[in-house]
């Protein structure tokens, strides 16, 4: 009867806890504090790292703008060159903007310092060793081998397209691509309005003129590497840092705040064990064999682990925020997949504490009993998904853009799944070929009518019946396992006061904190 207590005491909830024992539910309470701390380090986060990603992004249209000639917005995918001189005018052109930068820019952006000089423009060409194409007669000699040609240029000096092709000769016939690259510096002011430190950001740009089709059209494309540290030396009048260091106290509360959660769910999770030791004991003295697993499994509880890693996720974001905002590190993408994987969990976590409601309970017995049977319907479906992304890849792909790479086709069959994009993916399939329109027409008549009409429904269907059995059951009061039968035979409610003699009594192997 007192292990019946124990266990009945273990898996009750933290208000049959406090009339139970008159323990208070420290452990609630924490969560939900800590649920609302962490929300406001996110958003906090979130608007800090928007500024940051609007001021990469404006920098690079800017320097699209700037640097390549006769650029226009919406021109990225169809931006390129189809003659020599374009070529060397759009090289002369990117030269001698970067010369001009200081009376054409509207931004602070400045020129790198390798010490008393400037940072040179460094202009290469990558291209075939040696080689002779004669498509003509349907002839050619290439040696494979890629060599690379780089001439520098400094803001100094402005060449005109005659003097780039005197001191840099472009191999068309084995050329490869051409690569422009420089350095620029600016700092981001946006950020003194929010009372935050301004960084400085060092942008590697890179233009590359792409001709690996080797099909008469050179494609230009602009990207760039963005590198962020703290500025040399920096004055801000009428602001302090009490806000840095308030954010940094916060920061700090919150890592103290998971720290003390983890040790608190670990606590709970050694409980659960000593509990589930106790009962396999007490089953292979009572009836000489252990307990399924099922049963052993019950103290194992998923929502601690959860818990563990949802505040192991939150103390290393916390720590990778800290060091952003000292300058230590930048990697904010890293920072951000830390907190929001951290606070994504955190919130999945309060599904626990609205199980204990009687209704939102089904809902979650009904997940967790279909959980096994979905994951075989998904393999099993899975396989058939992969069929078809292969078939289409290979059979379509050269027909239909949606179909050019394995990613964009999965992209496409998941969106037809979901009744997304239906029409057009039927109406720009290329007729060129007509066996392979009519292939298409067969394979997404297939496909959607698979998928749609007959595994979604089936889907729903597993969800409905584990939903229907878990509601029967839990009307008719029945245990549905040997442990909910062991238990189902102590009757003391949590207010009777049996439990606080147990606690008293017992040796304190199987108590829940």
């Amino acid at each position: 009867d007192g292990l019946r207590r124990r266990i009945k005491y273990y898996f009750m909830n933290p208000c049959e806890k406090y009339r139970a024992r008159g323990r208070k539910p420290w452990k609630l309470l924490l969560q939900l504090v800590k649920i609302a701390i962490i929300t406001v380090q996110l958003v906090s986060f979130g608007l800090s790292n928007q500024m940051v990603v609007t001021f990469k992004e404006e920098n690079l249209m800017t320097f699209k703008h700037l640097f390549l000639k006769n650029y226009a917005d919406g021109d990225a995918e169809s931006y390129a060159v189809y003659r020599k001189t374009d070529v060397y005018e759009s090289l002369s052109y990117i030269i001698e903007q970067y010369g001009n930068l200081y009376n054409i820019t509207l931004g602070n952006h400045e020129y790198e310092k390798n010490g008393d000089l400037y940072s040179p423009l460094s202009l290469c060409q990558t291209f075939y060793r040696n080689g002779t194409v004669y498509a003509g007669n349907e002839t050619f000699e290439i040696d494979a081998e890629v060599d690379t040609d780089c001439i520098e240029f400094y803001p100094t000096h402005h060449p005109s397209p005659e003097d780039i092709v005197s001191h840099f000769t472009l191999h068309f016939k084995r050329l490869v691509s051409i690569t422009v690259t420089f350095v620029l510096k600016a700092i981001n002011l946006q950020t003194v309005r929010y009372r935050e430190l301004p960084d400085c950001y060092d942008f590697t740009v890179i233009i590359t003129f792409s001709n690996k089709a080797h099909s008469g059209r050179i494609k230009i494309d602009m990207d760039q590497d963005v590198s962020i540290s703290e500025c040399r030396d920096w004055e801000i009048i009428g602001a302090s840092a009490q806000t840095l260091y308030l954010t940094e106290m916060f920061d700090c509360l919150i890592i103290v705040i998971c720290i003390t959660s983890f040790i608190l769910c670990t606590r709970s999770i050694i409980t659960g064990f000593a509990c589930k030791q106790e009962y396999t004991q007490y089953c292979r003295s009572s009836s000489g064999k252990d307990p399924p697993w099922s049963d052993k499994l019950e103290f194992v509880s998923g929502w601690y682990i959860l818990i563990i890693v949802s505040d192991t996720l939150s103390i290393v974001g916390s720590i990778l925020k800290i060091e952003i905002q000292n300058k230590v590190v930048t990697s904010y993408d890293i920072c951000s997949i830390f907190l929001g994987t951290g606070t994504m969990l955190v919130w999945i976590g309060v599904i626990r504490y609205m199980g204990y409601f009687k209704k939102y309970n089904i809902l979650i017995l009904t997940l967790r009993a279909a959980f096994p049977n979905v994951i075989r319907f998904i393999c099993c479906a899975g396989i058939i998904y992969l069929g078809y992304c292969f078939c289409g890849w290979i059979v379509i792909g050269p027909y239909h853009e949606k179909f050019r790479t394995l990613n964009t086709v999965s992209e496409c069959l998941f969106s037809l799944i979901n009744g997304d994009d239906m029409f057009p993916t039927f109406k720009d399939m290329k007729q060129k070929s007509s066996l392979v329109w009519v292939f298409s027409r067969i394979y997404l008549y297939t496909f959607v009518s698979l998928f749609i009409y007959m595994i979604l429904s089936l889907f729903i269907t597993l969800i409905t019946d584990t939903y229907s059995t878990i509601k029967q059951l839990d009307q008719s009061g029945t245990p549905t396992s040997q442990l909910q039968e062991f238990l189902s035979m102590c009757n003391d409610l949590p207010n009777s006061g049996a439990y606080r003699l147990d606690q008293s009594s017992s040796s304190g192997c199987c108590l829940h904190f």
